[in-house]
């Protein structure tokens, strides 16, 4: 039952017989009222959190200590929250976990693990392999005391990698050990921020390569000698200009033949936006030309997990390439792409949209982010077809959207 609440409204309900009375506000959506055989009298407001579950708050009981004007009050201040992804149930359950620790006196480095892992890695999309990361680095510190945990253990296990010849990948474990004991000590599970000072395995400069369209169309002519699996990986790859991870983990109910679209929600995507990518005539026939078998995954070696094994499969595609081909990886192939239409004079924000990035011109304002939703997909189509052209050398269909 719905009713603009009132004072005198409220007071006019009368208790159930049995069970309970629940009206709902016409003015504030998800604010109701609950009044039981008893006579009691409270608050309940319910709201989807932005991006995840929806969540109900017992606010307290009518007529005090809650008010309707504080009712009122308190469910727009949690409409906001939502609307932000604020979730205060999800803050308070982590308060919690976190406090537990606390009395629970943590003194091991694998107990300060596990609850990072519990408070942070866990929201992660790649937390598990964060935490497995973390704990392969200290294994031989895993038992100890984290009291006892020195920036030489910690700069050993760094350095160790960096042995293996792993320089750069070094650095990246260097990132996840900084983080945990920044994290650590910022909630006094050790004295003093050990992972301060740390040194880098090697000194990374930003990559430069970007692959001619001359080279473009080269790889793109070998991938038809890399199989029936990878040759169509490497070719929507291509024609997409998404992340390799992103096609890699592909599923079937992400793909949409019929309106020629890959939809993914932001939980699959490496900036947590939502992303739709135009499929052009040939990564379409691509797609259409693969077996859609029992696995979920459009790419699969064992019809259970998405495509692995890239090194090999890129140590194959440059023995085909030749010694004369320049070294690349994967990734100038969005770089490439970006700076191909750039030159052919597309739009910075439309190539920004397919890459699923931020525009890289200026720093949006508060009201841009909230209001600039648009999503230019006919312009994305548009330009993805060109990039189809680019690759191929052959004319594309250009399929026009809206």
């Amino acid at each position: 039952m719905k009713h603009e609440f009132t004072d005198r409204y409220l007071s006019s309900l009368k208790a159930p017989d049995e069970g309970r009375l629940e009206v709902s506000d016409t003015r504030r959506a998800g604010l109701r009222f609950r009044l039981t055989a008893h006579g009691n009298a409270t608050w309940v407001y319910e709201k989807r959190i932005k991006g995840g579950v929806k969540r109900k708050h017992t606010l307290g009981r009518w007529p005090t200590p809650i008010s309707l004007a504080r009712a009122r009050k308190i469910a727009l201040e949690l409409e906001v929250e939502a609307a932000q992804g604020i979730d205060r149930v999800a803050l308070l359950k982590a308060k919690r976990i976190e406090d537990a620790a606390k009395l629970a006196s943590l003194s091991t480095v694998q107990q300060v693990i596990n609850t990072y892992n519990d408070l942070h890695l866990s929201h992660l999309r790649t937390g598990i392999e964060r935490k497995r990361v973390i704990e392969r680095a200290l294994t031989k510190h895993l038992g100890k005391s984290i009291a006892d945990l020195t920036r030489k253990d910690i700069q050993e296990a760094i350095d160790a990698k960096a042995m293996e010849g792993h320089k750069v990948y070094a650095n990246r474990i260097r990132g996840m050990l900084l983080a945990l004991t920044n994290w650590a000590w910022q909630r006094d599970y050790i004295d003093n921020p050990v992972g301060a000072g740390l040194a880098k395995a090697i000194r990374e400069t930003a990559r430069e390569r970007i692959l001619g369209i001359s080279e473009i169309r080269i790889i793109w002519n070998a991938t038809y000698n890399m199989g029936e699996l990878w040759g169509p990986f490497l070719r929507v790859l291509m024609l997409t200009g998404q992340r390799r991870g992103e096609i890699a983990q592909l599923r079937w109910d992400q793909v949409d033949l019929v309106n020629r679209q890959i939809v993914k929600s932001g939980a699959e995507t490496k900036n947590g936006k939502p992303h739709t990518t135009h499929l052009s005539q040939p990564a379409l026939a691509n797609l259409e030309g693969l077996t859609q078998s029992a696995s979920k995954f459009v790419f699969s070696t064992t019809g259970k997990t998405p495509v692995s094994g890239f090194s090999p499969m890129k140590r194959k595609l440059d023995k085909i390439l030749g010694d004369n081909f320049e070294p690349w990886h994967l990734h100038d192939i969005r770089t490439s792409f970006a700076t191909a239409l750039a030159n052919a004079g597309e739009p910075e924000a439309v190539v920004d949209r397919i890459l699923n990035h931020s525009a890289s011109g200026s720093a949006p304002s508060a009201v841009a982010r909230v209001y600039n939703q648009a999503e230019q997909l006919p312009q994305r189509a548009r330009v993805l077809d060109k990039w189809a052209e680019i690759v191929t050398g052959k004319m594309a269909k250009i399929v026009r959207i809206g």
